[in-house]
């Protein structure tokens, strides 16, 4: 399906620039301004099996790296980048509150496509909900966040779903003990070797959250966006088409609208929304890159035994067992305005055996995921150690998605000063460090950690330069593939 033009419903401020025109040529063929995306998928075209899985990872890998325009519908006069309406405004791009990239792959683009970005890309997550718009890139109006690599997303999304089928049973099963018994009933809350604190059911249904640790309340875990806000490639597609390109997909603002009196509806479809979370659950996963020196390859081992006896690996776990490999799309557990399985087809495929590139290794029907992560949120300040608390603004709150009142205690904003555990599996290809990217090496970047890692960054400074050494060799091995 192809964006519609509608006629303006609003005349913008300022001097607007000429409407690009499509023109046909004699045989047919266009020519002059074409959109950047001249070919829609229908969701039913990919229900259908008409086309292959590689097919529909190709599709999205184009919308990808599509370089939106004015005829795509690109640009969002009348809407914020949450969607909310705005009195019609100029310029059509704005570095801080968005739309600020013509691509997707114009800040996911080191070393390739879909990896990280470097400080010159950062977005100012937050600002796109300002009316109007600020240019201001100060921390009272934004949080300013260096772009992350997406390689391995699809065994990530799947981790999140187990860990929060699994903490949900945990929860499900103290509330059905609490009210037959008709007393409190708390409940460790692990899964995969990761503790998540604890959870108090209460007779009368309600939920004491207090103990819970690193994860919303709702106990989804989200591990997408620094701050773990996002559940889903699909739901971080949807946003990021809004906010970061001006382009409204169907899936989000319904059939034939024009929340953002552009002059274009139908800008993406739910087939083409399909297909580049696809193609971004399909990209291949990162590996360790082997020297052929043998002294060298002596010295990663030895890195990589200290990484674990400093406590590192504590956080930033070396393996976590995936149950079942099999990637599905979409998520069960999506927000409103994203897909789910009861809206729409299921697509899946095997992440052992098909997709792009290097995959993980199989494990029985499951796998190894090697991501050096538990997609838990910390803390890393502490009195001393503050470079990782400049944020100000609450990315959500800690309900998440669950009724506020089904807790004991009212709803919160998700601390500014706790962030997911980093994804180590393509450290040594993803430079610069820290949420905002401003630390150019990983020795600054270990140096700043502080707080609920302070014992594990001690450990490794009070080791000798040469150990250290190891361990950041060891790190740099850790690339994509």
């Amino acid at each position: 399906m192809r964006a519609h033009r509608v006629a303006l419903c609003a005349v913008l401020a300022g001097v607007a620039a000429p409407a690009a025109a499509q023109v046909v040529a004699g045989n047919g063929t266009s020519i002059g301004e074409q959109p950047a995306v001249t070919t829609h998928l229908e969701q039913a075209q990919i229900e259908s099996g008409q086309l292959s899985l590689m097919e529909i990872i190709a599709a999205g890998e184009a919308l990808f790296t599509a370089r939106f325009n004015a005829l795509d519908g690109q640009g969002r006069p009348a809407s914020t980048g949450t969607g909310a309406p705005r009195l019609p405004v100029q310029p059509a791009f704005s570095r801080t509150s968005g739309p600020d990239a013509n691509a997707c792959s114009s800040c996911h683009n080191d070393p390739v496509a879909g990896g990280n970005g470097d400080f010159t890309v950062n977005v100012f997550v937050l600002a796109q909900a300002l009316d109007p718009v600020t240019f201001d890139t100060s921390a009272a109006n934004s949080n300013e966040r260096n772009t992350i690599g997406m390689h391995g997303a699809g065994a990530i999304e799947m981790l999140a779903r187990e860990m929060t089928v699994a903490l949900h049973a945990i929860r499900d099963e103290a509330l059905a003990a609490a009210q037959d018994t008709g007393t409190p009933q708390t409940r460790s809350l692990r899964t995969k070797g990761v503790s998540f604190g604890e959870v108090t059911a209460m007779p009368d249904g309600r939920i004491d959250p207090t103990g819970i640790e690193g994860v919303d309340w709702d106990l989804i875990v989200k591990p997408f966006h620094q701050k773990g806000a996002v559940v889903s490639l699909r739901e971080f597609t949807n946003n990021a088409m809004n906010h970061h390109h001006g382009i409204q997909t169907t899936e989000r603002f319904g059939v034939d609208t024009d929340p953002d009196m552009d002059g274009y509806t139908n800008e993406l479809t739910v087939g083409d929304i399909t297909a580049v979370t696809l193609f971004q659950a399909a990209m291949p996963v990162p590996g360790r890159q082997r020297p052929a020196n043998a002294e060298l390859r002596k010295v990663l081992v030895q890195g990589e035994r200290l990484f674990a006896d400093t406590g590192c690996a504590g956080c930033h776990r070396p393996r976590l067992r995936l149950e079942d490999a099999m990637y599905s799309e979409p998520n069960p557990f999506n927000p409103p305005g994203n897909a789910n399985p009861q809206d729409i087809g299921t697509v899946s495929f095997n992440l052992t055996s098909e997709g792009m590139g290097n995959r993980l290794k199989p494990l029985g029907r499951g796998a190894v995921v090697r991501a050096y992560t538990d997609l838990k949120r910390y803390n890393l300040c502490d009195e001393e150690l503050a470079h990782f608390c400049n944020e100000q603004i609450s990315q959500g709150t800690l309900a998440g998605f669950a009724d506020p009142a089904s807790f004991t205690v009212p709803d919160q904003p998700r601390p500014t000063e706790a962030f997911l555990t980093r994804r180590l599996w393509d450290v040594g290809s993803s430079d610069p460090y820290g949420h905002r990217g401003d630390l150019t090496t990983m020795t600054e970047a270990i140096h700043f950690h502080g707080g609920d890692a302070r014992e594990s960054r001690d450990a490794f400074f009070a080791l000798s330069d040469y150990s250290q050494a190891t361990i950041i060799e060891f790190l740099k091995s850790l690339q994509i593939k």
